[in-house]
């Protein structure tokens, strides 16, 4: 039903969706917390600010990214 095309194309989104959501939640939430707290944005250190909120942001935000784009490629590939 699918082409080798479309899935390429699902799987490429889906990969650079993840990536983004690791780097904010792992990396920038856990990892590199201590680097990140030395920025202070509204009074609050940028590295909490990522593991309590921007981390849920971000997760929002690509959900919302990744439909949109999924129906550009679902209207590119059709049948």
């Amino acid at each position: 039903m699918f082409s080798d095309d479309y899935w390429g194309a699902n799987l490429k989104l889906i990969t650079i969706c993840l990536a983004i959501w690791f780097v904010v939640s792992y990396l920038f939430g856990i990892l590199l917390v201590e680097q990140l707290n030395t920025i202070s944005i509204g009074g609050y250190k940028l590295g909490f600010w990522f593991a309590q909120q921007g981390s849920i942001y971000v997760f929002l935000a690509l959900i919302f990214y990744y439909a949109s784009a999924m129906n550009k490629i679902d209207e590119k590939y059709k049948d």
